[in-house]
This record gives structure tokens, sequence and C-alpha cells, in this order.
């Protein structure tokens, strides 16, 4: 083997080399854009989820605020009707004490 052939041989190889390390770059970006897509959903899907979950959070704190406060007024609804019972009641003994007060003097 001559000199010209061994010659033609490194650069065969060289080329070869260079090749090969292209491809590894190009290999490198392609995972890398990969891995930058893929994050990308994930963190898209993350952030879709947590509005889900804060969504249902808030419709459950609603929901249950709406029953807190139907119950506190049928509570002071009770109330009023039990107080609005008892003035009636005591109404005609107010009268009637009011005009013996009244006529007694």
């Amino acid at each position: 083997m001559g000199m010209s052939d061994v010659l033609r041989k490194i650069k065969q190889t060289e080329r070869k080399a260079a090749k090969q390390l292209a491809d590894a770059q190009e290999e490198a970006s392609k995972i890398i854009s990969d891995a930058r897509k893929k994050s990308g959903e994930i963190v898209s899907n993350a952030a879709d989820e947590s509005v889900a979950t804060t969504q249902s959070t808030l419709d459950s704190a609603r929901e249950k605020a709406d029953k807190e406060a139907k119950k506190v007024q049928k509570d002071g609804s009770k109330e009023i009707e039990s107080i609005e019972n008892s003035a009636s009641k005591n109404l005609d003994k107010a009268v009637k004490s009011i005009l013996d007060k009244m006529t007694s003097l």
C-alpha cells in the first residue's frame, strides 16, 4: 500500500467521522427539540389540570356555601315565624293590660 492509498484512507475515514458527527449533532438537536415539545405539552396539561381542579374546588365551595345560606335562611324564617307567633299570642294580653291600666287611672 502506497502513501497515496494511506492518505486516501485517512481522508475517507475523516469524512466518515465528520458525517457521523453531523448525524449525531442532528440527532441530538432532534432529541432536544422533542424534549422541549414534550415539556411544553406537560406544562400545558398541568395548567389545564390545575384549572379544572380549581374550578371543581370553587364549584364545591359555592355549592356548600349555597346549602349553608339556605339553611341559615330557613332557620331565620323559623325564628321569625316563632317571634311573630309569640307576639300574636301576647298581643291580646298586652292590649288588655294597657286598657286595664288606662281604665284604672
